[in-house]
């Protein structure tokens, strides 16, 4: 990691620990059940995961915000370019803000890769052109690209059990498959819960052939029909989201054991929505689907029991 060099008046960026503590106050609003599994974890890495959230946040604002929704695209593409070139700078340590600062300083203690965040970047240009998926194999791909590289940019964070990596008789363990299998399933869990409100924007992202294959048209979609083919539909699409949390838990296992608790909280609170789904009969034009704060903190005993067992 090159040495942080300031690309803007020192005075105006705020110092490491305030920089941290907006991350902290930012992903604690909008990602409430993220934040609550955040808050198991010691200092050092929950400061790291809060200032990746909070740059994966500001990447998909760029898209998906109320205000980016009434700009041209041509705009839109040049935000992004000009977002990785911030995103490439901050990778040879220069700092324009306080994201850049904190993300500097993560990457400092948390050596990884560039790629994954430029996949995610990739993965918002296609929300420029694309609003309908052909196939899953498709959506996989946009599944991966603005979701499965969190898993790739925390994996560093969130570290390998020392029991293997110390082990003579074999090489330290890759979750890299599990890590982005968690968040496939977590984007899966996102387009499930958020049918309703996609629609509104004028995207579908339910696969095309998903619909064929269920007898449940487009136009259906759009007027928000509830109907037995509406309910068949969904039901296949829970049960390939839950298919790939089962995938991300192989990894879990290997986590260091600090780690272990957080992710086991989360992986199950957020796959808790896809059973909220189901309770709500499939309703999710009318109804957003969430777990309850109380249901949060009942998980997170169970949730330590099965990280100790593992």
């Amino acid at each position: 990691m090159a040495a942080v060099t300031a690309t803007a008046d020192l005075s105006t960026i705020p110092s490491l620990e305030d920089a941290f503590e907006a991350c902290r106050q930012e992903t604690a609003e909008w990602a409430k059940t993220f934040y609550l599994g955040t808050l198991l974890m010691p200092p050092a890495k929950r400061r790291a995961i809060w200032a990746i959230y909070v740059w994966c946040r500001r990447t998909d604002e760029l898209m998906d915000s109320p205000e980016a929704m009434a700009r041209p695209v041509s705009e839109l593409a040049e935000r992004l370019d000009r977002w990785e070139e911030r995103t490439r700078a901050f990778f040879k340590g220069e700092v324009q803000d306080g994201l850049d600062r904190v993300m500097v300083d993560t990457l400092e203690r948390y050596p990884q890769p560039l790629q994954p965040y430029l996949d995610m970047i990739e993965g918002m240009r296609m929300d420029l052109t694309t609003t309908r998926y052909a196939s899953f194999d498709d959506l996989k791909l946009y599944c991966y690209r603005v979701a499965g590289t969190v898993g790739l940019m925390t994996q560093e964070v969130m570290g390998i059990d020392p029991a293997y990596t110390s082990a003579p008789w074999s090489d330290p363990p890759d979750t890299s498959d599990a890590a982005v299998a968690l968040g496939i399933a977590n984007q899966l869990t996102n387009i499930l819960r958020d049918v309703g409100e996609d629609r509104g924007r004028g995207r579908i992202y339910l696969p095309q052939e998903d619909l064929q294959r269920f007898g449940y048209s487009e136009e259906e979609l759009l007027a928000g029909t509830l109907n037995d083919s509406w309910r068949e539909l969904m039901r296949f699409q829970v049960n390939r989201a839950r298919e790939w949390f089962a995938r991300s838990e192989a990894g879990v296992r290997w986590l260091a054991p600090d780690a272990r608790w957080p992710v086991w909280a989360s992986l199950r609170l957020y796959r808790g929505i896809l059973d909220v789904i189901e309770e709500l009969d499939y309703d999710v034009f009318n109804h957003r689907a969430f777990v309850p704060r109380t249901g949060k903190f009942l998980d997170l005993p169970r949730s330590f029991v099965i990280a100790q067992a593992r």
